[in-house]
């Protein structure tokens, strides 16, 4: 197997990371404009509290998003936030199928990207550590 058929999917393992972190990234953002909506419609309990909450998730969109372009360059602390971030999906995601309102659906349909996101960047980290012992070996 030659080095060129070795990275192609390497590659396309990392692209797919990246795009599904990207995703996430924009749910975020999304979920940061349903926030916004609510509050600006008066549908809270308390502003202040709002406020917080759509700051908070606005800057874990743009950190996300951060990842997001970080594992499609390849860089691995992006990889590392990647994994962080698919693992607090996931509690969120059991904790959305078993807590006090328990919707098993929501918890699927967020536990599913984010466990197809983890298993592509652990891939993917696993690649470029490959890649970067073939590299320092000569070849």
């Amino acid at each position: 197997m030659t080095d060129q058929t070795r990275r192609a999917p390497s590659r396309a393992v990392t692209a797919a990371a990246g795009l599904i972190v990207a995703a996430e990234a924009l749910g975020l953002a999304a979920l940061a404009c349903w926030e916004l909506i609510a509050l600006l419609s008066g549908d809270t309990d308390s502003a202040i509290s709002s406020i917080a909450l759509l700051v908070l998730t606005g800057v874990g969109a743009v950190i996300v998003l951060a990842f997001a372009a970080g594992i499609l360059r390849g860089r691995s602390w992006a990889r590392s936030g990647g994994i962080v971030t698919q693992l607090l999906i996931l509690a969120v995601a059991i904790g959305a199928a078993t807590g006090q309102y328990a919707h098993p659906l929501i918890g699927l349909a967020l536990a599913a990207p984010a466990v197809v996101g983890l298993v592509l960047l652990v891939l993917a980290s696993r690649a470029a550590g490959r890649s970067a012992r073939g590299d320092s070996a000569g070849g």
